[in-house]
């Protein structure tokens, strides 16, 4: 799973381990990162907060103009841009999840230039890619291209954070060789069967 041997779920403080289980029983699975990060509590607790305050701000109480699939599609393609397997493979998943299409998630891993999105989301990833690879670059003509497309200044700090809090997601997982579950490769590629 990783190069650091991670905490047995038992050891856990009780507050990681009721998240991690509700995760597990939401998901049919403990996504590794869960665990991994796991060994440090009090950087799991930061790491998750913030994760949390990007990924679902409505959790915390914040409106976000950026639908869940956006926020996805953000980290799918910086992470696939910073070669970190571990969040191209696991919010790849998550991605094709949201947006109910199998493809998607590919496509913006490998360009989301010839991707199947719309031209809102284009230029958000215009926009976190030069957040990623460029963050210097960034000028007001950057800004207007998102005001184009109906995106505010808070939604704008929402791509940036994403981005950047992804960066060093990216990293870890890269350095301490943080491998995705095998069950994240199959989510979202067919379609669920009703029952």
């Amino acid at each position: 799973m990783s190069r650091y041997p991670h905490p047995e779920l038992t050891d856990l403080p009780g507050d990681i381990r009721t998240r991690i289980m509700e995760v597990q029983e939401k998901s049919g699975f403990i996504p590794n990162v869960f665990l991994a990060l796991a060994r440090r509590p009090a950087e799991w607790r930061a790491f998750f907060a913030y994760h949390d305050a990007l990924m679902t701000p409505e959790a915390v109480g914040r409106a976000s103009g950026l639908t869940k699939g956006e926020r996805e599609m953000i980290v799918t393609t910086t992470s696939a841009a910073n070669q970190c397997l571990y969040c191209v493979v696991a919010h790849g998943a998550i991605l094709r999840i949201y947006e109910k299409k199998p493809l998607v998630a590919d496509q913006v891993a490998v360009n989301y230039r010839k991707a199947d999105i719309t031209p809102r989301q284009r230029a958000i990833l215009d926009f976190a890619m030069k957040v990623c690879q460029n963050s210097h670059e960034i000028e007001e003509a950057d800004f207007a291209a998102l005001h184009a497309h109906g995106l505010s200044d808070e939604d704008i700090w929402d791509i940036a954070a994403i981005t950047a809090f992804f960066g060093l997601s990216n990293r870890m997982a890269s350095f301490s060789s943080m491998m995705p579950n095998p069950e994240f490769y199959l989510l979202g590629r067919l379609p669920r069967e009703k029952r």
